[in-house]
C-alpha cells in the first residue's frame, strides 16, 4: 500500500495549511480539487500534499520556499479555483503558512 503521507526532504521547508468548511454545493468540486493537486505537483518547489475531510477539511501542501508558495498562489488556474471556492464551495476557510524546522516519522 502506497503511503498517503507526503515524502518531504530534510527541513527546513514550508507547509501551507488550508482548513475549510464546505457548503452543500458539490458541482465541480471533486474535479477541481483533483486538478489543483495535479497542477500544484507540476509547480517548481512543490514537495507533496496531504488531505483529510470530516466536518472540516484540512489540506497541507509542502513547499521548498516562500517564493514557490507565492508563485503557486499567482497561478491563473489556481486563482480561478480560489474564487469559485469563495462563491460556491466554502462557508469558511483559513490559510496558514508555517516553516517546518523539524520532522520525524515512523513506519511499520
Amino acid at each position: 500500500m502506497e503511503s498517503m503521507i507526503a515524502k518531504t526532504p530534510e527541513p527546513p521547508y514550508y507547509a501551507v495549511i488550508f482548513t475549510s468548511v464546505r457548503t452543500e454545493k458539490e458541482e465541480g468540486y471533486g474535479e477541481t480539487a483533483d486538478r489543483m493537486v495535479e497542477l500544484a505537483s507540476e509547480q517548481p518547489g512543490f514537495l507533496g500534499v496531504e488531505s483529510a475531510r470530516n466536518e472540516i477539511g484540512i489540506t497541507v501542501s509542502y513547499w521548498k520556499d516562500l517564493e514557490s508558495i507565492k508563485n503557486w498562489k499567482m497561478n491563473t488556474e489556481h486563482t480561478i479555483a480560489r474564487e469559485t471556492g469563495r462563491t460556491d464551495w466554502y462557508q469558511a476557510f483559513k490559510v496558514r503558512i508555517a516553516k517546518v524546522e523539524r520532522d520525524y516519522d515512523f513506519t511499520k
